[in-house]
């Protein structure tokens, strides 16, 4: 296996679900996620599935090391235990079902994604819509099995509702941006500010993160300056030529 100098592998008994898996700890684990936060999600891009997503993972593990800013990947669910087990950067599953082990066919089962190496998951994404009571039901299944939980929100109601839900992250995301070529810290920075201080208004522990459009190192200081601590964002990283090169433009202004 090829593993950063900076991975521990140890092997657990995860406690709520009683699966046994290979737990790959990081020097980013054993300290509290301080931000900023690149999360950048794989989505189902053919760009990003395979060994694409290894020359992604491994940008990340990179660039992350020499800049110190977190970059975390949310690849396809069938590439989370090899990219997890072989590269030094936070792994996020891009959806998991409220859902219990059993007869689930075809569903995502949170235990499976925390013993396949994930830190964390996406909740809510705009392309992967749920109710409220399955987000709240996902946010609790996430927190008893240690899984950072990234509530995906599209503007500052819907935001401090989430907040309400008690997750790690609230990522706001208008739809009509995702994926555009325009940034929401360009077009909308306004969004930015009011879901921050919404969330705060409900539970200051909640982070914020903004997406949407995010593709420069000017995109992401300018939401990190209207208090985010990071960016999720997708197309930018995964369809270029060079990911490398966006990620250390992207990390270039903190």
């Amino acid at each position: 296996m090829v593993i950063s100098s900076e991975e521990l592998k140890s092997e657990d008994t995860h406690p709520a679900s009683g699966l046994i898996s290979g737990e790959v700890i990081y020097l980013a684990d054993v300290m509290d996620m301080v931000s900023p936060l690149i999360l950048v999600n794989l989505k189902t891009y053919q760009e990003g599935m395979g060994r694409n997503a290894h020359r992604i993972a491994a940008a990340a593990e990179t660039v992350a090391q020499e800049s110190g800013v977190v970059i975390g990947i949310a690849p396809a669910f069938t590439e989370i235990h090899p990219i997890s087990h072989h590269y030094a950067i936070p792994v996020y599953a891009q959806h998991i079902d409220a859902i219990t082990p059993g007869a689930h066919t075809g569903h995502i089962l949170p235990e499976a994604v925390r013993a396949a190496g994930a830190r964390g998951t996406l909740i809510n994404h705009s392309e992967r819509r749920l109710t409220l009571a399955d987000i709240d039901a996902c946010v609790q299944a996430a927190r008893r099995l240690n899984l950072e939980s990234v509530v995906c929100t599209n503007n500052d109601s819907t935001s401090a509702a989430a907040a309400a839900l008690g997750p790690d992250y609230v990522a706001v995301e208008p739809p009509e941006l995702i994926g555009s070529g325009v940034s929401v810290s360009k077009a909308d920075p306004g969004i930015i500010e009011r879901s921050v201080n919404a969330v705060r208004s409900v539970n200051p522990d909640v982070k914020v993160l903004t997406g949407a459009g995010i593709q420069s190192g000017e995109c992401v200081k300018i939401a990190v300056d209207l208090g985010t601590c990071g960016v999720l964002l997708a197309s930018s990283v995964v369809k270029a030529d060079d990911p490398e090169a966006v990620l250390r433009d992207l990390v270039s202004m903190l």
